[in-house]
């Protein structure tokens, strides 16, 4: 039994989606979460500077003795996490790619059209197509759209809005009609906040979510290397953001719910960045 914090990280509010799966599957973990509110949106920076953000990210998380390390975020999971990996060897290190990847593969026929979203950074680097192909050979027709407003208007707190609406269709409507798309991998966790957007303007279409499944295999992570908590644990969870906005506020309350009282959280403002 291992009652040190699990680290969990986010270039903004889009890794806040992650936490209440991990809160519900393990009531007796503690999280540190670190959203870099004031440096996002990652997935528009060239990657020298995404791994640079990481690496201070990481350090942070290291000089907390983390028992575990997840990047609750598909732009550093794609560009940054083997050198998070490499600087930290003793930590486990986990990112959302190859677990959503291997939940594809569960669910998806050949004959599926898979699309996947995510930010300009993530769809350069091709990982999403790599690791669905290394889990599922037999899934071919695999489709990428990076949609690089929708993580901006996340963040401004516009979603369930007419201009949301407007971008997503702006994004969407010929790529799907186009590709003949039947699935829509959310590549990016901030956008299982837009999944409602998504189900009501195109009913029908699956949506696999980045964010459920890196609770999934950080909760396997923790079994296979013994790390699990147990019920002493009494620690508080901290929040953290490098800006700690109104929006950033609002969105855990609203993500959490009740939860965010009853689990004994507490804000910080962090400023990695020294600005």
């Amino acid at each position: 039994m291992d009652n040190r914090y699990i680290g969990i990280f986010d270039s903004g509010v889009g890794g806040l989606t992650s936490v209440p799966y991990i809160m519900d599957l393990f009531p007796n973990e503690r999280v540190i979460f670190f959203g870099d509110t004031a440096r996002t949106p990652y997935g528009s920076k060239a990657p020298e500077t995404i791994r640079q953000f990481t690496l201070e990210i990481g350090a942070f998380m290291a000089a907390h003795d983390v028992k575990l390390m997840a990047a609750a975020c598909n732009t550093i999971s794609a560009t940054s996490l083997e050198v998070l990996q490499a600087a930290y060897p003793d930590i486990p290190v986990l990112g959302t790619i190859d677990a959503t990847s291997q939940m594809v593969a569960a669910v998806c026929s050949p004959s599926d059209r898979i699309g996947i979203l995510a930010t300009k950074a993530t769809v350069s680097t091709e990982m999403y197509p790599k690791a669905i192909r290394r889990a599922a050979p037999e899934v071919t027709h695999l489709y990428q759209k990076a949609c690089p407003m929708f993580v901006p208007l996340i963040e401004e707190g516009i979603v369930d809005h007419p201009i949301m609406d407007m971008t997503i269709h702006y994004y969407l409507d010929d790529f799907i009609r186009d590709n003949r798309i039947d699935t829509l991998v959310l590549g990016c966790t901030h956008y299982p906040l837009i999944s409602g957007n998504l189900r009501r303007l195109y009913p029908g279409i699956r949506l696999i979510s980045s964010s459920k499944e890196l609770a999934v295999a950080l909760g396997n992570e923790l079994r296979d290397r013994d790390l699990q908590a147990d019920e002493t644990n009494e620690r508080e969870n901290i929040f953290y953001a490098s800006d700690l906005s109104d929006s950033f506020l609002r969105m855990t309350r609203q993500l959490l719910g009740d939860g965010a009282k009853k689990r004994n959280i507490r804000f910080k403002n962090l400023d990695l960045g020294g600005r």
